[in-house]
């Protein structure tokens, strides 16, 4: 059987959107094992899922024997990206970003390698960004740039209403150079990335051909976004990271377990390596017959973010949740102690809100008085109940609406 090549693989899985040279591309991933280069901007302590598709990305790339750079943004990370936002970021501290990279690779090495062959390999910008010299870098770098092609860009669009800082405005410049500075010292020859990238990412190609006199190229891939084309990973808590101390492992299983019925299939194409035809087997039914294929994107992810043992704990969870079969102390728990118990009078609002299931007090007033707060199979009516002190001693689950739930026990 022909070996496919890795670019149709990666169209088939919903993981390309755009090319800047689609054909040159597509042969030269063909004929050569080449070297690829995803960024990563460290604001943030641990990667989350709006990540997960670069990281796709990389691993398809890396088993197919190309050679993946992990590209930190320690420098460009002192810069506000205007890329796909109305504000301009707020800027970091060096010790800020430093301790935030210093978390991504264990997150990175479940997917992609590490060691071997074409082992991939993790460089921090800041190594040359932070010594630039103004003039030197202008000369060589802004000099090749065309005001009126970068002010045309959408990503600088987006900002001319509110205002657009210089400050911002050389990050495609940096950007670019980065590309520039990976071609010359590792034979990088492509740019890969979300789509909301793709004006920085042509940059850096033009550079490239420019500067060097040699090909070079880009691909973007699709945000993770559902059907109604809003960005992914986003709960009432807050962003689903890939860090269980931010996400736990039992919220992140429940996250893709409760997918609409119209994302699965989307997000077991783009989020794991399922093959196509099980993916589509598991897809073709609908309806009830998705709640399996839901099963199986929720663990398959789980285990790939957080190993299989934890997954079996989630899914264990989950079992015992809605089957009342399995283990339930892996569900997100509320730990009372003594003092908790006293200031709390064991109010479920204080605990809807301890749990965060809810924001505030008033909000989780609000949950009880519309009849989505339950304490076990019991439907809370009172906004000023408390739960029994003696239904600590086993603890109970603090229900609201049909996706939150918390386990609440004594400590």
């Amino acid at each position: 059987m022909e070996e496919r090549n890795i670019l149709d693989i990666l169209t088939e899985r919903g993981l390309i959107k755009q090319a800047s040279h689609l054909e040159e591309t597509r042969k030269l991933l063909e004929t050569e094992k080449v070297t690829f280069y995803i960024g990563f901007d460290p604001t943030a302590d641990s990667l989350h899922v709006g990540h997960y598709v670069a990281l796709m990305t990389m691993a398809h790339m890396q088993r197919a024997g190309h050679r993946p750079i992990a590209l930190l943004g320690g420098g460009t990370a002192m810069i506000g990206d205007p890329s796909g936002k109305s504000d301009m970021r707020k800027m970091l501290t060096q010790e800020d970003i430093d301790h935030n990279a210093s978390c991504f690779r264990k997150q990175m090495e479940r997917l992609v390698s590490f060691e071997g062959e074409n082992a991939a390999i993790m460089v921090n910008n800041g190594d040359w960004i932070r010594g630039l010299n103004f003039l030197d870098f202008m000369r060589e770098i802004g000099t090749e740039f065309s005001v009126n092609r970068m002010l045309a860009a959408e990503c600088y669009k987006l900002r001319m209403e509110t205002g657009l800082t210089f400050f911002e405005m050389s990050y495609m410049l940096m950007q670019s150079y980065d590309f520039l500075m990976l071609n010359r010292k590792y034979n990088c020859v492509l740019e890969m990335g979300g789509d909301d990238q793709w004006s920085n990412m042509l940059g850096g190609v033009d550079l490239i051909r420019k500067k060097e006199r040699k090909p070079a190229y880009c691909l973007t891939t699709g945000l993770l976004t559902n059907s109604e084309g809003k960005k992914m990973g986003k709960t009432e808590k807050g962003a689903v990271w890939l860090d269980p101390d931010k996400c736990p492992v039992y919220d992140f299983y429940q996250y893709w377990r409760n997918v609409p019925d119209s994302d699965v299939k989307k997000c077991m194409s783009m989020l794991t390596f399922i093959p196509m035809e099980e993916v589509d087997a598991l897809c073709a039914e609908g309806g009830a017959a998705l709640n399996h294929a839901k099963e199986v994107l929720a663990f398959t992810l789980t285990e790939q973010v957080h190993g299989t043992e934890e997954a079996n704990k989630a899914q264990a969870a989950a079992s015992a949740l809605f089957s009342g079969v399995g283990d339930i102390a892996s569900m997100p728990t509320v730990a009372l102690t003594a003092e908790d118990i006293a200031a709390t009078k064991l109010r479920y609002t204080e605990l809807l809100v301890m749990g965060k299931l809810c924001k505030s007090k008033g909000d989780a007033r609000r949950m009880i008085e519309s009849g989505a707060v339950f304490c076990g199979d019991e439907k809370i009516t009172d906004v000023f109940g408390c739960a029994d002190e003696a239904s600590l001693d086993e603890g109970f689950i603090l229900k609201k609406g049909k996706k939150g739930f918390v386990r609440v026990v004594r400590a």
